[in-house]
């Protein structure tokens, strides 16, 4: 059990990276920022007893589930908008990757390398929405988050053969994805 300086470390430790998720799968920043903020809350309100090495995984837990029913109500909402709207809400205003990486990371380095290392974070993050849900919560969560196999199978809920089905499938589908795009892989 941890104290409330425990978990608000915890939090501040994991909300860029939970963010960044959210950002991937929902792809606007302002849901990203709310799921984040829901997640935080969920686990603050229902599991701020539990023992701090639970955290983790339940903090993932949450977030993913927050995430797909952030996408359930906004694909009954957008049905029912589109129905009884006559005009396009969307305002064609995508973010841009780039503008969320890290600046200080790459201080000292060729400005060459930084464009192209910034070009491929880019050209990945597109590749990681084009995914199917299951397969980019895969492969976010193993590879993003380094979880285990069977803690990758714990937060999504299935089992660890699954894990590796949907891993290998996003490792192929980006592969060639990336490749299609000239991206050395």
């Amino acid at each position: 059990m941890g104290t409330q300086a425990q978990l608000a470390q915890f939090l501040a430790e994991v909300e860029p990276r939970a963010w960044r998720q959210a950002w991937i799968a929902l792809r606007e920043r302002e849901a990203a920022l709310d799921v984040v903020q829901d997640a935080m809350l969920k686990l603050t309100t229902h599991y701020a007893d539990k023992p701090i090495a639970e955290w983790p995984l339940l903090f993932q837990r949450i977030l993913q589930n927050t995430i797909r029913d952030y996408q359930r109500r906004s694909k009954v909402r957008n049905f029912w908008v589109s129905l009884f709207s006559s005009r396009d809400n969307d305002d064609g205003g995508a973010d841009d990757p780039l503008e969320y990486i890290a600046d200080e990371s790459w201080s000292g380095a060729d400005a060459a390398l930084v464009l192209n290392s910034q070009q491929h974070i880019a050209l990945i993050e597109e590749g990681l929405a084009q995914l199917p849900a299951r397969q980019r919560e895969a492969f976010l969560l193993r590879y993003w988050e380094e979880m285990d196999v069977a803690q990758t199978a714990q937060v999504m809920g299935c089992s660890a053969g699954s894990v590796k089905t949907h891993c290998s499938r996003a490792c192929h589908a980006l592969a060639k994805w990336l490749t299609e795009r000239g991206v050395e892989v």
